[in-house]
């Protein structure tokens, strides 16, 4: 049997929803799948000589497909964003969902079984929450000692993480911090302009003196989560919430959040025919499991991998976007990788931006692709720790 020739995937549109807080935020009654389409049809107003019957599948992440995002929202959502039928599998590696899925994507292309493909991702926090709407563990995770930080939350993970790697409480709230001033900097400078699709909210309510529909409109274009208020002395406050004696809280954790992002990923053929400009290249991905009580270390298992799967080393790499789900896990890889601070979450991180889970990896892609391209960086990372315990890293090459 002949072997298929391997061929480059290249990214030529990558962009985002806004990211907005759960429960009371700017996305509170908005469904993923809308926000998933409103990121598609921006994506592909950036390719405007693409045959849109030219795009083959659409690979989508979520971390809790259930709900308002279930019924394999991959489909529900080009079946909504085209006029013309297009595939969809939903994929969930939960906090790499996203990352996976255009993984997955590259990958088709690389072998040569697609020409165009849509990657992305999406999750709502406020509609569907952490753990589902029914949560149920197999009964042998609590039979087997190995097993049983798979049911720990991840705040357990993280105060496990803190002790095993010394990451005191005054690091963490420093870290978190500087995640928070490094988002407002980038906020206040339109760095994320390039990669932001405005969003239109609609909200709807009625006059009961009239029996009229009252309809707001406006408009988002900004993450939600930058507090320009945060200081040492307000984080300091805060107490922890996860184990009565820890050092985790939520000043220092990530924020749960709502959000979608969506790549188009072309081969080269593709990119001919239709007169594209590739921005990126997909280069390498690597994923790597590890203990599930301390899963925010996962990110030191698989950055080496993706690191020597493309022929790199952790120098060549001049951005890093690290979902940073604790301040504790991100400064466990960081410091157990010799990383620079200054190349990792240069515009802030989950703490201060959200993190919408299977989104992330997504959104953290298109990030990754347009800060290389405006600061004339040649390669970054997206890499993330995985609730119960992986960790997974891909590599993009700007153009």
């Amino acid at each position: 049997m002949a072997q298929k020739q391997v061929q480059d995937a290249y990214i030529v549109a990558a962009t985002r929803t806004p990211i907005g807080r759960s429960g009371r935020g700017y996305f509170k009654n908005t469904r993923p799948d809308d926000l998933l389409v409103a990121a598609i049809k921006s994506a592909m107003l950036q390719v405007p000589t693409l045959d849109p019957k030219a795009i083959e599948d659409a690979i989508i992440g979520c971390s809790f497909p259930e709900g308002e995002q279930g019924m394999n929202m991959a489909r529900i959502a080009v079946g909504l964003a085209f006029d013309h039928p297009v595939g969809g599998v939903t994929v969930n590696r939960f906090c790499a969902s996203g990352i996976t899925a255009l993984q997955m994507a590259a990958d088709r292309i690389r072998v040569g079984e697609a020409d165009v493909l849509i990657a992305g991702g999406a999750e709502s926090m406020s509609l569907v929450p952490m753990g589902g709407n029914k949560t149920s563990f197999n009964a042998e995770i609590f039979a087997r000692d190995e097993n049983v930080g798979i049911a720990y939350g991840m705040g357990l993970t993280a105060e496990k993480v803190a002790q095993q790697w010394k990451i005191s409480r005054e690091a963490q709230d420093a870290f978190a911090l500087e995640s928070h001033l490094r988002a407002i900097k980038a906020q206040k400078a339109g760095e994320f302009t390039d990669e932001i699709t405005p969003y239109e909210i609609v909200e709807r309510s009625p006059n009961l003196a009239t029996g009229e529909v009252v309809e707001k409109r406006r408009t988002v274009s900004l993450d939600e989560g930058p507090r320009p208020d945060t200081s040492l002395e307000g984080l300091a406050k805060l107490k922890p919430v996860f184990a009565a004696r820890g050092s985790v809280t939520a000043g220092n954790s990530s924020q749960t959040s709502d959000g979608a992002g969506a790549l188009i990923v072309a081969s080269e053929k593709a990119v001919k025919q239709f007169g594209l400009t590739p921005l990126a290249r997909f280069v390498s991905y690597a994923a790597r499991g590890v203990p599930p009580e301390i899963m925010g270390i996962g990110p030191i298992e698989a950055i080496p991998a993706a690191l020597r799967y493309a022929g790199l080393k952790s120098d060549d790499i001049g951005w890093y976007e690290l979902n940073e789900a604790f301040a504790a896990q991100s400064l466990a890889v960081i410091n157990t990788l010799g990383l620079n601070p200054a190349n990792v979450n240069p515009m802030g991180g989950a703490i201060a931006l959200g993190h919408p889970l299977g989104a992330t990896g997504a959104i953290r892609a298109a990030t990754v692709v347009h800060a290389l391209r405006r600061h004339k960086l040649k390669y970054g990372m997206v890499t993330m720790c995985v609730g119960t315990g992986q960790g997974a890293a891909g590599i993009i090459e700007a153009l």
